[in-house]
């Protein structure tokens, strides 16, 4: 089982920066079979540079709940899960400091797609979700959004699993470890 997650935030740096906005989507390694999205007020400004990029301002997320309401929705929905994310060491950090916040540690394994994506997609000039999206005609609804980028990258994940699965003896799939 896998979590597929996205974030936006207020920056880069996960132990000054926060959350704005998160998308999961639970995929039991054929297809989603659950999700979740908000977006979250981050308690902060969210600086001008970021608002252009995402467009996710301080009145969009005036009345988003805080990420201590949304903490026990994150663990229940990611239980059991393996965290994936393109370029997962982000996504992961900012969600380990957010409970860090609250006093409680955060664990998951990690996978992630960019280092997948370098393995079983090799050639690509790049490696960022959009130029690897363009390349693969993936087409994201929402770009620097949560759930657009997330979604994207259950797709750029199922393609990688397509190219990983080899047919058994009885056709049924065999998916060898991806690490």
């Amino acid at each position: 089982m896998f979590s597929i997650i996205d974030i936006e935030t207020t920056g880069q740096r996960a132990q000054q920066e926060k959350i704005t906005e998160i998308a999961i989507y639970v995929h039991n390694g054929t297809k989603v079979i659950d999700s979740y999205s908000t977006l979250v007020n981050p308690e902060c400004h969210i600086p001008y540079f970021i608002t252009k990029l995402t467009g996710i301002d301080n009145q969009m997320v005036a009345n988003a709940p805080k990420f201590f309401e949304i903490a026990k929705k994150v663990v229940e929905i990611t239980q059991g899960t393996t965290f994936v994310a393109h370029n997962v060491s982000f996504d992961y950090k900012f969600i380990q400091q957010e409970y860090l916040r609250l006093g409680y540690e955060y664990k998951r394994k990690t996978m992630c797609t960019v280092k997948l994506s370098r393995k079983y997609l090799p050639g690509h000039s790049s490696y960022s979700l959009g130029k690897l999206c363009d390349d693969l005609s993936i087409k994201i609804d929402g770009r620097h959004r949560a759930g657009g980028d997330a979604l994207a990258t259950v797709k750029l994940f199922e393609i990688i699993l397509q190219k990983h699965v080899n047919p058994s003896l009885n056709g049924q799939p065999v998916q060898r470890k991806l690490f």
